[in-house]
Parts: structure tokens; sequence; C-alpha cells
């Protein structure tokens, strides 16, 4: 069983304005075989919040802290975060010119692994991984995200999920740019995923369509960089009706 325990999390960033507060004393559990939905208006914090568990650079963290099993994950590097079971689906996955999808999932999972995984028994693992994700098997030697369409990007931060096996997975805006179909099966992937590993999975969405095929446990709402409210699934289904307008005051402290 593994637990990410975040307290009291206060972070910034600098820009061209000076150094603005983002995340506001955010407190948040994310145990093995749960998911924590945190849903909220844009510009709320929820993306910074990830990105923060994941060792962004951009942002510091200036008070609180981040556990998990009992270690602090914020004196850990990015790689370290990786290694000690955190993942991060990105919103906007990046292109990796000249590197095979491939070769970037053996590398990762050797990284994640300690030893690079015998070659006929890693091809079998990403076939099967693939396939229930319904990707063509040329989709492997392809160039990581180039030309990729939004639903490619999306199935292939769910791939390296499934092949990585994290303690706890982040996923940012996974419903971002997919359509029906591309959102089903990231969908079916997510739950195969937590069906299979009993990992913890934070979803962080704006809206709720998601949410219609991967229920969460728990529903968090985001506002003005910290958690305002928290509920069951029926939650998201007054956001859905109601919107974000009574937190409109909140987003803006």
């Amino acid at each position: 069983m593994s637990t990410l325990q975040i307290t009291d999390l206060h972070a910034s960033v600098v820009t061209d304005a000076g150094e603005t507060a983002i995340l506001k004393g955010g407190d948040l559990t994310v145990g093995s075989g749960r998911t924590q939905a945190v849903m909220g208006p844009n510009g709320s914090g929820k993306s910074t919040l990830a990105y923060v568990i994941a060792g962004h650079p951009k942002y510091t963290v200036t008070q609180g802290s981040i556990v998990l099993d009992g270690e602090d994950v914020l004196d850990m590097s990015v790689d370290e975060r990786a290694r000690a079971g955190l993942f991060l689906a990105m919103q906007y996955p990046v292109e990796v010119p000249g590197v095979s999808v491939s070769n970037f999932l053996r590398t990762s999972a050797t990284s994640i692994r300690g030893e690079a995984p015998k070659l006929r028994t890693w091809i079998a693992e990403m076939k099967e991984a693939m396939a229930g994700l319904q990707m063509d098997s040329a989709f492997a030697e392809r160039n990581v995200n180039e030309g990729f369409s939004g639903g490619e990007k999306k199935r292939h931060e769910i791939l390296q999920m499934s092949l990585l096996k994290p303690k706890i997975a982040i996923l940012d805006e996974t419903d971002s740019g997919l359509d029906v179909d591309a959102l089903r099966v990231v969908s079916e992937g997510v739950n195969q995923f937590r069906e299979d590993s009993g990992a913890g999975v934070l979803l962080i969405t704006h809206y709720t369509r998601i949410l219609r095929y991967i229920t969460p446990d728990v529903v968090n709402v985001f506002a003005g960089g910290r958690i305002v409210e928290t509920g069951g699934p029926e939650l998201a289904e007054v956001l859905e009706a109601d919107g974000y307008e009574r937190f409109a005051d909140l987003s803006t402290a």
C-alpha cells in the first residue's frame, strides 16, 4: 500500500511581473487503489499542483510538504521521484525527434526497474499494452509524439503508465483534445491499469465527461490555489449542472 500525502502546500512562480503565488495551502491524500479527482475552473492551480508534485523547476515550493510512503518528495530530483513511483501524464506531451517509441519506453523502464527488460519479454509486454489501447504495432517505431494526433499522444501517455507501473499516477487533463472514441479507449486503459496494479490515481480535469468512464472515489474542487470543497462522485454532477460560478470569488482570492 502506498500513500502520497500533500500537506499545506504553497508554491509560486516567477514571471516578468515578479513572484506570483499559485498554490495556497493545498491538502490532499492519494492512496493505493483510490482515485481522487481534482476539478476546478481554468487558472485555479490544478495543473500547477501536478507539476509541483512531479518536480517542475519552474515552480518553487515555499511552504508545506509532499511525502510518498514516508519519504520527502521535495528532496528528490525529477528522476528520483519517477523511480520512487510517481508518474505524470502530461496535458501537452512534447515531441522527442529521433527517438522511437519503443526505445523511449524500454529506456524508461530500464531506469525505473534498475535493469533492462529482456528484449523478447519486453516486446511481448509492450504489444499486449498497446493492444489494450487499440494501438497498431507500427506505432512503436514512430518518433515520440512527432506528428501524433491528440488522441495518439494521450494513448502514448497511458501506454507509458501501463508499462512503468507507478505507485501513484497523476493524470493532468488527460481528456483534453480527445473525441468520444479516444476518450473511451484512454479511460479503459486507466481503469485496466488501476485494476491490474492497485495504484492510486490523481485525476485532474476541468470537465466531467471523463468521470463517466472513470469513477472517482472522491471529487475535490480546486479554486484559488487550494481545495475548497470535497465530496463523492455526486459532486461532479453538481458541477456539471451549476458550473464553477460559486467559486469565482475564491479563484481571485
